[in-house]
């Protein structure tokens, strides 16, 4: 299979998976429970479904707000609202292509602040690894909180996320055999990606020698405790999930989190993922899936919104640089 091949399968294949299980969940719903899903979509609470927005939008804004703190450590001062925007292309482009996100972020920051590339994607690859342990974190309390529950759940689906831990591990293993190899580089292309390696190795180091470390954690505690939030306040959106306990909440923080992973930003997986786990809670499939529509569409839509806004004001307001 040559490189091209696999660069369009790579795109293509978790978009359509995620089209496929729109589909089949639609497809495989009784008229009863097609109704169910569309009253409770249509009934939905509106002024819920803004403060859950609002909550997302404040997460972005906060993100964008930490970042600064790791780019300081590498002497780059940075702009506000170009930071913010650069997040915001970032989650844009995450839509349409996984993990092109954090290229186009780290991009965007080094055309219109001439931050360097590899530093400016080391320090993003310092904080996704930072909220790579607070999802950890989170998944660890809820299972601790609902084992019973989840197990169940994750067991059902065939989904282990503890996975994830031995793949970090493993890449971390690899990232260190590379660079001592590297080291001993003399090679002109050798050269030039042990020089751009090093550069992301400082972007990586840049949370241990950060000054602000607690301002840093406030943040990353604050875009975690909003995501909850998120979800917490989407229950009183839609009938029959208002009365979900926090445990519950958490169960589906984590259950969505994990779909997040498998198709473009969720499609198709989250809502399917949410009314599964919520009928662990004795909330009906097609009632819990509504839910997920509901949290699932009002983020994407902020997305899409902020995202393509960014697009346009960036050169904009970059234009006497």
């Amino acid at each position: 299979m040559n490189t091209k091949l696999k660069k369009i399968l790579k795109i293509t294949l978790p978009l359509a998976l995620g089209v496929f299980l729109i589909w089949y969940s639609i497809y495989s719903a009784t008229p009863d429970e097609r109704q169910i899903l569309w009253t409770a979509i249509t009934n939905a609470e509106i002024e819920w479904v803004v403060l859950s927005v609002f909550l997302g939008m404040l997460s972005h804004i906060s993100r964008a707000y930490r970042w600064q703190f790791l780019l300081d450590t590498i002497g780059s001062r940075t702009t506000f609202y170009n930071r913010f925007f650069a997040v915001m292309i970032g989650y844009l482009a995450n839509m349409g292509v996984p993990r092109s996100g954090e290229i186009l972020r780290g991009a965007t920051l080094t055309t219109y602040e001439k931050v360097p590339f590899e530093k400016s994607f080391g320090t993003i690859v310092s904080e996704r690894l930072v909220d790579f342990v607070m999802l950890l974190l989170i998944t660890g309390i809820a299972f601790i909180w609902q084992f019973d529950l989840l197990y169940t759940y994750f067991d059902k689906k065939n989904i282990n996320p503890f996975t994830s831990i031995a793949v970090l591990v493993a890449l971390l293993l690899i990232g260190i055999l590379v660079l001592k190899l590297l080291k001993k580089a003399n090679h002109n292309l050798l050269i030039r990606i042990k020089s751009f390696a090093e550069g992301l190795l400082d972007g990586i180091k840049s949370v241990l020698r950060m000054k602000k470390k607690w301002s840093f954690l406030f943040h990353t505690l604050a875009i975690w405790i909003l995501y909850i939030l998120m979800i917490y306040v989407s229950k009183y959106a839609v009938s029959g999930t208002e009365n979900l306990s926090f445990q519950a909440i958490l169960a589906t923080f984590v259950a969505g989190s994990f779909a997040m992973t498998v198709t473009n930003g969720g499609i198709g997986l989250y809502p399917i993922a949410i009314g599964a786990i919520l009928l662990l809670f004795d909330i009906q499939q097609a009632t819990g899936e509504a839910l997920g529509w509901i949290i699932w569409g009002s983020q994407t839509l902020l997305i899409l919104f902020l995202g393509s806004l960014s697009f346009i004001l960036l050169p904009v307001l970059n234009k006497a640089k």
